[in-house]
């Protein structure tokens, strides 16, 4: 038997996928309390998984005495073994690992520490390992992925953006190509058969919008006739089966990097599959939507709810938009569409905005994603809100959408025969991560132990003031060389960043709405002695950031939140860009009572009470008042994605008789 062949069996199931769990009521509500339970219990957890380092270490001694080509028939013997017994025994885990920690040593000069083999065994478990930034996630991910190749599981990597899929997979590689297996890599752009052939092998690094996209895609491919059986029958029948324009060959294993961020932040958004609709809205038309929605009056006409990005018409709003419609064209006539129209113009004017939500290029709306900051030239609104956002800005409307498939990132993910993630930031929604994918969370303890300074919050109470101390503060350590990077909550919030900083005669540099190598190069300069980087919060994650030759003995770099974010992981991601790997860092927030967040969840009077109590009690009701306006926002969210994945399952059931309801 040939080496390939011992590897790499045929698949028994060519689309495995695990099916649609249904919960009763009472099933939820007894899940609800057991996530208490499983989240007290992390720190047991951790403890048991560190046994896996010293069975590792008692293969050490054995695995370097090896020859390169012995140590690769070991892993051929460990591969065997893996596949003829259920699961992951402990013992042949721990010898995989050793495996790999030997070649990974002697490929590159990177051997293992003991708190990333504790995190690689958390994901071969089924956990979510939540380690700090800096302790070296993607050759975590690299133990846990080759041993479940190994045991002959397809195995998708998952990040957040095209970059680090490619880095890592080029990162990895040498230690996966002495193993054996093969490396796939899947980002946009590509052609079918790229794709077809990146996810046919061991292991495929990917972002998580083209992973979902794909299944998407293969899921109108298969429509109600997906069985094992038929899908093998028509292999052998036909000589253009189904089979062969699927792109993945199921879900079996996945490591999520980043979790938080893909299945907590984007799972507010359902995936959606759409095609040209008829019927396109005229820019006339849009036009006049525009017009009337600019003469309706807040809470009158008409109510905000800004944290849901919705609107909803009042009976008197109605009354008005029937008035109009009577004195203009056939696009009126009827009832659901001129509401319709009046409703997306109305978010058009006040829940969309340019450098916010959306930026103008080359004469074309192009939606930046929230959580990266990044562009997203190839996604558009649907319903009639993209076609009105490019009338408002003066663009030329580009074809109406409609939706063709749908999902959420909740159900898509608990597809998955074997789920596990890594993050720096989990604790605080530990919960909802058993909830909605039974995924435990799992503090990894640092290689290292922290030397960052997290100085006190100070809270201005107006923009004014809060940029002028914020410029102060960069100039003072500009001049002693420090290192800064400045993090903001908006594409236009940096913007401002730039301004302020120009004016004050501070060279800089920004990063926003980017997604290629150059945003990883600038970010990993940050730590030069002086440099100032403006970025939005999530520009260039999960790159390191190289402390310069006497930066250390500044205090490293010091990082500036000039806006708080609607999550405190955010906030913690942020902080975590300074101080990793032991190094020393500091970190402080300079906002203001009229930060975003502030206008988003607490009230005005709030806002006066906490100016007002200034002078008397300085600035802790402010702190008080943003740490608020904070949580709020964060059950505001949490609730959005509860009733989303309610919304998801309903529909689900609704349309069981029908078959799958994606």
């Amino acid at each position: 038997m040939s080496d390939a062949a011992l590897i790499r069996p045929p698949l028994p199931i060519l689309y495995a996928e695990r099916e649609d769990a249904k919960r009763a009521p009472l099933d939820e509500f007894a899940s609800r309390v057991l996530a208490y339970g499983v989240v007290a219990g992390s720190g047991r957890r951790a403890r048991r998984l560190a046994d896996i380092v010293p069975k590792a270490d008692a293969f050490d001694g054995e695995m370097r005495a090896l020859s390169d080509e012995a140590l690769r028939l070991r892993a051929r013997h460990v591969s065997v073994s893996l596949r003829r017994r259920r699961g992951f025994p402990e013992e042949t885990v721990a010898e995989c690992f050793a495996i790999i920690r030997e070649l990974s040593a002697r490929l590159s000069g990177r051997r293992h520490y003991p708190v990333q083999m504790i995190g690689a065994y958390a994901m071969i478990r089924g956990y979510l390992a939540e380690m700090a930034t800096g302790e070296g996630k993607t050759l975590t991910a690299a133990l846990a992925a080759g041993t479940a190749a190994l045991a002959g599981m397809p195995v998708h990597v998952v990040t957040v953006n095209d970059y680090l899929a490619k880095r890592d997979a080029e990162l990895t590689q040498p230690i996966y190509d002495a193993l054996g297996l093969s490396v796939g890599v899947v980002v946009s752009g590509q052609s079918m058969q790229e794709r077809q052939a990146a996810y046919g092998a061991d292991i495929t690094y990917c972002t998580n919008k083209e992973l979902a996209f794909d299944y998407l895609r293969d899921r109108i491919v298969l429509g109600q006739r997906d069985g094992n059986l038929r899908l093998k029958l028509e292999g052998l029948q036909d000589e253009t089966p189904r089979s062969k324009k699927l792109r993945l060959r199921g879900l079996h294993f996945a490591i999520v990097d980043e979790a938080d961020s893909v299945l907590v932040d984007e799972a507010r958004t359902p995936l959606v599959i759409s095609g040209e609709a008829k019927g396109e809205i005229s820019a006339e038309a849009a036009l006049e939507a525009l017009e009337l929605a600019a003469t309706l009056e807040a809470g009158t006409d008409y109510l905000l709810l800004t944290e849901q990005k919705r609107v909803v018409l009042t009976d008197a709003g109605r009354e008005r938009v029937a008035e109009f419609a009577e004195a203009h064209g056939k696009e009126w006539r009827g009832v659901i569409v001129r509401e319709e129209f009046a409703r997306q113009a109305l978010s058009a004017l006040h829940l969309f905005h340019r450098a916010e939500e959306y930026l103008v290029r080359d004469g074309k709306v192009q939606i930046i994603d929230q959580h990266t900051g990044r562009l997203m030239p190839d996604r558009a609104w649907t319903d009639g809100l993209h076609q009105m956002i490019e009338v408002k800005e003066g663009c030329k409307p580009s074809a109406r959408r409609t939706t063709i498939a749908r999902m959420t990132y909740q159900r898509f993910f608990r597809r998955y025969a074997h789920l596990s993630g890594m993050t720096g930031t989990a604790r605080q929604v530990a919960r909802e991560f058993w909830n909605v994918y039974r995924l435990p969370v799992v503090a990894i303890p640092t290689h290292r132990p922290r030397r960052r300074k997290n100085l006190i919050d100070r809270v201005l109470p107006d923009e004014e003031a809060k940029w002028g101390l914020a410029v102060d503060r960069i100039a003072e350590l500009h001049a002693r060389g420090v290192p800064v990077l400045i993090g903001t909550g908006s594409v236009a919030c940096s913007m401002i960043a730039s301004e302020h900083l120009a004016n004050a005669g501070l060279p800089h540099l920004v990063l926003n709405a980017a997604q290629d190598s150059a945003e990883a190069a600038i970010v990993a300069q940050a730590g030069e002695l002086g440099r100032i980087t403006v970025a939005t919060s999530m520009a260039g994650r999960g790159t390191d950031i190289h402390l310069a030759e006497g930066v250390e003995e500044l205090g490293g770099l010091h990082v500036i939140m000039m806006e708080r974010h609607e999550a405190r992981r955010i906030d913690d991601q942020l902080a975590g860009r300074s101080g990793r790997q032991g190094q020393p860092g500091c970190f402080q927030a300079i906002l203001s009572l009229d930060d975003p967040l502030v206008e988003f969840a607490a009230s005005r009077a709030f806002k006066n009470l906490a100016r007002a109590a200034a002078p008397i009690l300085g600035e802790r009701p402010s702190r008080w008042l943003l740490r608020h306006a904070q949580r709020r926002a964060e059950r505001v969210h949490a609730g959005m994605r509860k009733d989303l994945l309610a919304s998801d399952e309903k529909q689900s059931r609704t349309l069981a008789f029908s078959g799958r309801p994606e």
